[in-house]
């Protein structure tokens, strides 16, 4: 039995001969190389039913989807700000996944990003801590002729010298805006913190810091408010909290912001879309930019409270941890339930007046999209608020591109920078009624 299974092993499965009952002989191709190639086959489709799959290419392309109340303004700025209803047309290849979208903005920011020139200003605040932010000029006439100022709230731990943010600020510089970049509070490596206290979810201090410093230098600049992410719950907070916040403000675009921290907390914990590893990666880098600033935050003496704070910081795997354990003393807030309800502009938000474009993606794996519902009941209620929904373009990705290589430029970048014009351009050519004075003509049959 043994020598015979041997035998049988020995059998090349090429071909082999078989005699009939007529004496006949036939030789037979085995099956088998045919099963192997059905095999190959079989794992090429399903690779690309995979990859298909992953970057969603059979999704449409489609223009954004915008929330609004038709006013003459609204109509004005849509009609003068065209990408806002045009098709957007990520990169072919990779653009329709917002995985892709964000991993690229996340690691990336942008290609071929500039080097705009500007000065770094330090402003001492009442606590001790030092705001910086960085100014940047014009570098060319605008196109109304006016004296306009992008005030600008990077991201969670961002800064001016982020490819993004300077690839925006080159684009603006060239549409003759001056802008100013806040620095976040902690997040530039080479700037020591002088108080032990760093840049929080929604402490809008440093930013109000900024607005003042320009509003004083330069009286006769108008201000175009922006914010990207977490700058951009800062920025609408920042106008909502106080009205004479929003003197001198043209409008205010945010973009791939969460609106409420509270209602994001557990959809932050959550493994769809990835969003907990997401939560993870953004935990690990402000570990990194705490530590970095561990003697200004906790002291050279070590106490247990301190100690106890380090212990949980270490180990912590999710920025509620890291928010509960040491963000919210820095404001001296209860519980983690207390910092987020008072941090998040969804409290604010309704007290803007100014014209407000509210941005974000559909795909991104960060703002889920029950958090949607905020900024769309928003529009629905308020008649200076547009919100734009894009299909694609992640968190803060948003790139354009032919096949697989991105453009330098973004949709995001054109897309503020075109709403800015718009408004200008409004500003020079509104209704009466719309600039303080009285006009015997009602609003509604004004036409721009």
């Amino acid at each position: 039995m043994v020598r015979v299974a041997f035998s049988i092993l020995e059998v090349k499965p090429t071909r082999f001969n078989m005699s009939t009952h007529d004496g006949e002989v036939h030789t037979i191709a085995p099956e088998l190389p045919a099963m192997f190639d059905g095999m190959k086959l079989a794992a090429v489709a399903t690779v690309l039913y995979i990859i298909v799959r992953c970057l969603n290419l059979k999704s449409p392309t489609a223009p954004p989807e915008i929330t609004y109340q038709d006013t003459p303004l609204n109509r004005f700025l849509l009609k003068s700000c065209p990408l806002l209803t045009k098709e957007y047309i990520p990169p072919l290849l990779w653009g329709k996944s917002g995985h892709l979208q964000t991993a690229l903005y996340g690691k990336m920011g942008r290609v071929s990003s500039p080097h705009p020139y500007g000065l770094r200003k330090y402003l001492p605040m009442q606590d001790g801590a030092t705001a910086t932010f960085d100014l940047f000029e014009p570098l060319g006439d605008h196109r109304t002729g006016d004296d306009v100022t992008m005030v600008i709230c990077p991201g969670i731990g961002n800064h001016s010298e982020k490819h993004y943010i300077r690839t925006f600020v080159d684009h603006s510089q060239k549409q003759g805006y001056r802008c100013a970049v806040l620095n976040h509070l902690g997040a530039l490596p080479n700037i020591e913190l002088t108080s032990p206290r760093m840049f929080t979810y929604g402490c809008t201090w440093e930013f109000a810091a900024m607005v003042g410093y320009i509003k004083k230098t330069y009286p006769q600049t108008q201000l175009i408010v922006v914010g990207f992410s977490l700058g951009g719950n800062i920025v609408c907070k920042f106008l909502g909290e106080n009205r004479t916040n929003q003197d001198r403000v043209l409008c205010c675009v945010s973009v791939c912001q969460g609106y409420s921290a509270l209602r994001a907390q557990e959809t932050f914990l959550q493994w769809d879309q990835c969003r907990r590893f997401y939560n993870f990666l953004m935990a690990d880098n402000m570990k990194k930019i705490i530590l970095s600033h561990r003697g200004s935050l906790f002291g050279t003496s070590s106490t247990k409270m301190q100690d106890a704070d380090l212990s949980r910081l270490y180990t912590a795997t999710s920025l509620m941890q890291i928010d509960d354990n040491i963000m919210r003393k820095f404001h001296g807030h209860a519980s983690l339930k207390e910092y987020y309800e008072k941090e998040s502009c969804v409290h604010y938000i309704h007290n803007v007046n100014v014209p407000l474009l509210l941005v974000n993606s559909a795909d991104d794996p960060l703002v889920h999209q029950s958090l949607l519902t905020i900024p769309r009941t928003l529009a629905e209620k308020k008649p200076n608020v547009i919100f734009a929904l894009t299909l694609h373009g992640g968190h803060l990705g948003f790139f354009e591109g032919a096949v697989l290589f991105p453009q330098p430029l973004t949709w995001m970048d054109k897309v503020i920078v075109g709403y800015a014009n718009a408004i200008c351009q409004w500003e020079r050519q509104k209704p009466p009624c719309q600039s303080g004075t009285q006009s015997k003509k009602p609003c509604s049959e004004e036409k721009p």
